[in-house]
């Protein structure tokens, strides 16, 4: 009972933190992202065995050097055409790679990669979803905080569903508690929070009220799968302690940030 206490407070204050920080202002999203590139860049290379304080202080720089030029585009600081200066921060792996000594090319590629494409990409393409140069009437606070509600909603009924109906497990090898009827029973309430958002949500095409609960499902729950993999691998239950009762932040935002970049390319092609 005291866990489960714990995991409802820190959850509510998780849950005000982000809406607040998404509905204040575009720089108080873009401070939380921050936070959460910075601070899941250490879990990623805790979870690759990466603790020498050298190659944290390079992976921090690459992670939030990427997310910091895509944001400063995102915010109209920058030409859009900077962006190409991304690739840079692709090519920087290699080149430590090749001098280091003490990890090999597997460990830093997948540590890093992971960071960048994990981490900075999503992080930063929600930022570009307040431009109404790409998204029109949708951009905006509201549109991320959409995203969230449906990734949240699907977590939340997956999570209950498969505790009371759940007996086929979807992924025994990698997450032994995700059930198919877990799944199926966030599909049916991300869907029926998507219909209901509809009704009061003009700005929101009708397209986007089966395609969007379909991504947030399938990429959501691949995402948690994903980190789970890294978790199982690295022999820990959790990526940190940052949040009691739930982990870290890759624990936290795994359905996110492994989401975000199809929720994007579809969102954008509608």
């Amino acid at each position: 009972m005291k866990e489960l206490l714990t995991r409802t407070i820190s959850g509510i204050v998780f849950v005000a933190v982000v809406v607040a920080s998404v509905a204040l202002m575009s720089w108080t999203c873009a401070a939380l992202f921050l936070f959460v590139v910075g601070v899941g860049t250490f879990e990623m290379c805790r979870l690759h065995g990466i603790m020498d304080v050298k190659y944290l202080i390079l992976s921090e720089l690459v992670s939030i050097g990427a997310f910091v030029l895509a944001v400063l585009v995102a915010l109209h600081f920058l030409s859009m055409n900077l962006l190409l200066l991304e690739l840079i921060f692709l090519m920087l792996p290699f080149i430590f790679a090749l001098f280091s000594k003490k990890y090999d090319h597997k460990t830093l590629f997948s540590s890093f990669y992971a960071s960048l494409v994990f981490l900075s990409l999503p992080t930063s393409l929600m930022l570009f979803m307040y431009r109404s140069d790409l998204f029109g009437l949708m951009s905006g606070a509201h549109l991320i905080l959409l995203v969230f509600g449906l990734l949240w909603v699907n977590d939340i009924f997956a999570y209950l569903t498969g505790r009371w109906l759940g007996k086929h497990k979807l992924f025994e090898r990698i997450s032994p508690g995700k059930t198919i009827e877990g799944s199926l029973g966030g599909l049916v309430f991300t869907v029926l929070a998507m219909v209901i958002m509809s009704h009061y949500f003009a700005w929101l095409p009708k397209s986007a009220t089966i395609g969007l609960p379909a991504i947030v499902v399938i990429f959501g729950t691949l995402g948690d799968l994903c980190e789970s993999m890294l978790k199982r691998q690295a022999g820990v239950k959790d990526s940190g302690k940052l949040i009691p009762g739930h982990g870290g932040i890759l624990d936290r935002f795994d359905s996110v940030l492994f989401s975000v970049p199809f929720i994007f390319v579809y969102l954008l092609l509608l």
